[in-house]
């Protein structure tokens, strides 16, 4: 099978640093980068597919050209090689424009399924995957908790979380998958993956590489932009229950019932 996994380097959600400049976009300098994690729960998806199939995986992103410092770490964890699309027209790039690069860049690649993580967590829009099924016409099997491919029959089962229990859809390959972290937790890369993955291709293509896009693309013609951005409001009192658990279960519950909040 080849799969092609979308991930994105994203500012550590970790590091506790400021993550905006003075336009209110992502400063992207501003904290170290990591894949974001969701990507690499559609990884390990990925590589666990090739584990049990055979095939080969390609990692997609658009970022900075400081990019393969971060794209790395999913070589090490076991992708074969790895795409990156680059350019400084990119900066400030909004949702269609995202769409419209990787399009084209997925247009270059074959491949079979297409797994992508179900948001960002520098942007949480969560709309890119659908985005790019619809652009590239292929089906979309969004909230993946399993992933069953039939590469004999060019079919993919997908079991897809829905409120209440989980859907179990099915299209034909080519597909592409937004994958949850119930696919299960992403390894770590080990001693020899690391090693090995220095010697992995990282293929970096600007705009120009990609051809002729269907639409401008780049901060300069974004649709959206930030205006402002305002802290959430200052938490209320809180009142704190410390009793043996008979006498704290009735405290909370008349606190409740006078609020009208028990049936």
């Amino acid at each position: 099978m080849r799969i092609v996994v979308l991930t994105k380097p994203v500012p550590d959600p970790a590091s506790g640093q400021d993550r905006l400049g003075p336009d209110w976009r992502v400063d992207r300098a501003a904290a170290p980068a990591v894949l974001n994690g969701n990507d690499e729960y559609a990884l390990e998806a990925a590589l666990r597919l090739v584990e049990a199939h055979g095939g080969e995986i390609t990692l997609l992103a658009m970022a900075p050209p400081s990019a393969p410092e971060t794209l790395r770490k999913g070589l090490a964890m076991g992708a074969d090689r790895a795409v990156l699309v680059t350019d400084p027209a990119l900066a400030g790039s909004d949702i269609p424009s995202t769409v419209a690069v990787l399009a084209a860049a997925l247009r270059d690649l074959e491949a079979d399924l297409v797994l992508a993580g179900i948001d960002t967590s520098d942007g949480f829009a969560g709309v890119v995957p659908a985005a790019l099924a619809t652009t590239l016409r292929l089906p979309l099997l969004s909230n993946a908790a399993a992933i069953e491919p039939d590469p004999a029959a060019g079919r993919v089962r997908v079991r897809r979380i829905v409120q209440g229990g989980y859907d179990v859809l099915e299209a034909p390959l080519p597909a592409l998958v937004s994958c949850t972290q119930a696919l299960g937790a992403p390894r770590y890369p080990s001693l020899k993956g690391i090693m090995a993955a220095r010697s992995k291709e990282i293929a970096v293509r600007s705009l120009a590489d990609l051809g002729p896009l269907p639409r401008p693309v780049g901060g300069a013609v974004a649709e959206t932009v930030v205006v402002a951005v305002d802290p959430p409001p200052p938490r209320g009192a809180t009142r704190t229950v410390r009793a043996p658990a008979a006498e704290a279960a009735r405290e909370i519950a008349e606190f409740l019932a006078a609020r009208r909040l028990l049936p």
